[in-house]
């Protein structure tokens, strides 16, 4: 079983709650999600199953789209309204004026992740550090945001649909539009769209996932799974002639010549297949030596 899951991560779950009850629905080991989501948000969560785990950290490289509501007037500890709230402000601001504060957010900007986050420093989980009333320096993270679309404004609560970067925190840059704002804010909820390519229409809930596996749905798992090449879509395709087989079935190195490579091909990875159209790997092209490495095999 190979593929990708487009999954529905519903609330109260962690990311790592979602791959524990998938490996028990799938009866399989190999799992891995590409991109954690905080245990109360909810939306796309794409969970990699068997040699999938493989492109987990190519997923988790892409941009996002989330839905946010910010609170503003509130400040918490965590950034969010799971936390306790640390200071409480009249919201006095205008529709304009608050519109025109979180269009100076979107671009490229430094961003200092929370202490409720699962990064670590020096081998220690900011989250369990802040647990502790522990609180350390973060370094500034460059992140950008693409675009903030206003989506609704009703005092205190702002909804907003941001596309984003990886590494942003929507908690954070709820906070910090609140800052700017003169008033503090946190975020109320988060749901997050796309990611890497999947929509949210088309996520599933665990418990769909686990009618399906049963048989008791009219989709199958070959339905739902779907292939690494189709996901690693951004990578031009190469083919590489009969003889080279030997070659791709021992993970060795192509030569150009061996492929139907053309010189206007500009691209650094590319999706390898073989003559009968076989999904090889991605391999790495070396201009000087003229050869395809390969980056990740998944015969």
């Amino acid at each position: 079983m190979d593929g990708i899951i487009n999954v529905y991560k519903e609330a109260g779950f962690t990311s790592f709650d979602v791959v524990a009850k998938l490996r028990g629905i799938l009866k399989q080991k190999k799992i891995g999600h590409t991109g954690t989501l905080d245990p109360d948000a909810e939306g796309v969560l794409p969970i990699c199953v068997g040699k999938a785990t493989k492109i987990c950290e190519y997923l988790t490289e892409k941009d996002k789209v989330y839905e946010a509501i910010l609170h503003l007037g509130i400040t918490t500890d965590t950034q969010d309204m799971s936390g306790t709230i640390i200071a409480t402000k009249n919201v006095d601001i205008s529709n304009e004026a608050l519109e025109e504060v979180i269009g100076k957010f979107v671009g490229r900007q430094k961003q200092i992740p929370p202490m409720y986050s699962a990064l670590k420093v020096n081998g220690q989980k900011l989250c369990d550090l802040a647990r502790k009333g522990i609180e350390v320096e973060r370094k500034a993270r460059d992140i950008e945001i693409f675009s903030i679309e206003i989506l609704n404004i009703d005092i205190p609560l702002v909804s907003l649909r941001i596309h984003c970067s990886k590494g942003t925190y929507i908690r954070t840059l709820c906070q910090d539009i609140g800052e700017a704002a003169g008033c503090g804010g946190c975020m109320e909820k988060l749901l997050r769209t796309k990611t890497a390519g999947f929509a949210l229409e088309h996520a599933l809930r665990l418990q769909e996932i686990e009618e399906i596996v049963k048989g008791n749905a009219i989709k199958t798992v070959e339905d739902i799974l779907i292939p690494v090449d189709k996901v690693l879509d951004i990578y031009p395709v190469i083919t590489a002639i009969k003889a080279a087989d030997k070659l791709l079935w021992n993970g060795n190195r192509i030569p150009v010549k061996m492929t139907d490579y053309k010189e206007i091909q500009k691209a650094e990875f590319y999706r390898m297949y073989n003559a009968e159209g076989i999904f090889i790997g991605l391999f790495r092209y070396n201009k000087a030596t003229k050869e395809f490495k390969p980056e990740k095999m998944f015969l």
